[in-house]
């Protein structure tokens, strides 16, 4: 069974170009029940918009932990 956890996320395109350069390889974000999670920028790739990045997201994960799959699912 695979483990979610939402979060909203607003990035600007100037705060993603660090990611995208390199310059940080990780995002940090806050469920809505309070919980820190840590994943790799590049999985935002596929979401960066004109304005940057912004909305709801599920992260999935697996019993061990390791990365099922990044959606958005709102604004």
């Amino acid at each position: 069974m695979d483990n979610e956890v939402r979060f909203h996320l607003h990035l600007s395109t100037e705060e993603y170009l660090s990611y995208y350069q390199g310059k940080a390889k990780y995002v940090m974000a806050t469920t809505q029940g309070g919980i820190r999670v840590q994943f790799s920028a590049h999985l935002l790739r596929t979401f960066v918009g004109h304005d940057g990045i912004h909305g709801e997201f599920v992260l999935r994960y697996d019993q061990d932990h390791k990365f099922v799959g990044l959606e958005r699912v709102g604004d």
